[in-house]
Order: structure tokens, then sequence, then C-alpha cells
């Protein structure tokens, strides 16, 4: 197992996904992190959350569309929403966005200029699909949420073996 220089310490590396409602997009990407987490037995290295930047559904589970479709694939998405906090960007080494409207929005919410060099954008982890962010599923039907777990998987995958070999 390799585990990079900055998780050999007692600090855990602090990852947050986010997206609008924290209803779809960023509880999966937090549940599929999770679950490679797990994989490779490297739970205790890491804090996994996720948040949305409207906060219209604080308190809610997952969208059942999500849930059911996530559950197919074997991730159990258990989060309640929550609104990003500004000491969010404080406690986490990265806050993943899920599209360029909540990166921009991240930007804007960012307490200090130190704070917008964490923030990402989810898409930029992605290596065989050509888009630039992870669509909305909300109002599309199951092929939405199909597509959306087969996007988060990859970036999900490819952001762990960056933050393992210390390439973030």
């Amino acid at each position: 197992m390799n585990t990079p220089n900055q998780l050999n310490s007692n600090k855990k590396y602090k990852v947050l996904f986010v997206c609008l409602g924290n209803i779809c997009r960023s509880p999966a990407a937090e549940g599929i992190f999770r679950h490679i987490v797990k994989e490779n037995g490297m739970e205790e290295h890491f804090v996994i959350d996720s948040a949305g930047t409207y906060g219209g559904h604080a308190g809610e589970h997952p969208d059942r569309r999500m849930r059911t479709a996530a559950l197919y694939r074997g991730y159990g998405l258990t989060h309640s929403s929550r609104q990003v906090r500004s000491l969010d960007f404080l406690d986490f080494d990265l806050v993943i966005a899920m599209d360029d409207q909540n990166y921009e929005d991240l930007m804007h919410l960012a307490p200090s200029v130190e704070a917008t060099h964490k923030i990402r954008r989810m898409a930029s982890f992605l290596t065989t699909h050509r888009i630039s962010y992870i669509p909305d599923p909300y109002y599309s039907g199951s092929e939405g949420f199909s597509l959306v777990l087969d996007l988060l998987e990859e970036a999900c995958q490819n952001l762990y073996d960056k933050i393992i070999n210390s390439e973030i």
C-alpha cells in the first residue's frame, strides 16, 4: 500500500465534494470516494464529506433516484445534505466543485485568496471522458444518473491516485 508523505503523519487528508443542493452529485462523489478509500484500507487517513452551495435541502438524504442508482453499483449513500460553510475552507485540504457554477460560487465564498487554491473542478480528474463538468442529473432520467456515476467513478479513482501519489 502506497501512502503519500502527507498521509504518513497523524494528519488526515480532508476532501469536500460540492454541488448545488448536495442531494445528487456531491453525495454520490462522497460515497464513491469513501468506497475507494475503504477498498484500499485507508479510512484512517481521510476525512470525506459533501455539501451544497444552496442550503434548501439541508438535512435531507440524497435524492432517491441517486441512492437507487448508486446502490445498484454497491455504494450506500447515507449523507444528510448541508450547505457549504466558511469554515470548510479552513478545515478541508481540497474542495471539489461538480460544475462551473459551483466553482464560481465557491470562489466567491472562499474567505481568502489562499482558500481559493483548495478549490478544484471534479471534471479535471477525468481522463477518458471528454466533458468539462459533472452534469446535474436531477431533471434527467435514469441514464443521467448512470452517466454521473460513470464520471464520478473515474474522477474519484483518479483523485485518489493523485492524493496517494502526492500529486496534489
